[in-house]
Formats: structure tokens, C-alpha cells, sequence
């Protein structure tokens, strides 16, 4: 990580999610306007929804927060990756 000219630590890029505020929506019921709230409060681009019994693939993306659903549509668990 390169300082700035002020000495400080960059923050995170543009676009890489930020995992600080994403329990907040645990429970709630998925849907389009949860996964803008979702986004907004990462910081990430891209989101990538994930049904209970889905197959992922495991590699990481800084950029992409993920959320688990359970049976009912509801978040079990968002994190970025």
C-alpha cells in the first residue's frame, strides 16, 4: 500500500467492498431495493445473490459482495467475496 502525498493510508478503491456494515441485513426479505441498500453500504459493484442449496464457484472478487438466502428468500449472510 502506497501513502498519499498527506502521509496517510489510501482508503479502498472505488468499487471494493467493504464488509464493516453488512450484517445489518440479516433477516430481511431479498429483493431489488435491499440489494441497492446492500451495495451502498459496501461500497462493492457488483452483487451476487445466492439461494440456499446454490453451487458457487470460490474465487474472490474484491469488487462483488455475496448474500446468502435461506429457504424463505431471507439473508442469512452477506460478505464480500
Amino acid at each position: 500500500m502506497v501513502a498519499q502525498s498527506d502521509g496517510t493510508a489510501p482508503g479502498p478503491l472505488r468499487g471494493t467492498c467493504r464488509p464493516a456494515a453488512l450484517d445489518q441485513f440479516t433477516g430481511q426479505p431479498a429483493s431489488q431495493e435491499l440489494g441497492a441498500r446492500i451495495l451502498a453500504a459496501s461500497g462493492a459493484r457488483l452483487i451476487r445473490w445466492v439461494p440456499k442449496g446454490s453451487v458457487i464457484t470460490m474465487e474472490f472478487s474484491a469488487e462483488r459482495v455475496t448474500v446468502l438466502l435461506d429457504e424463505n428468500n431471507k439473508v442469512v449472510r452477506a460478505n464480500c467475496g
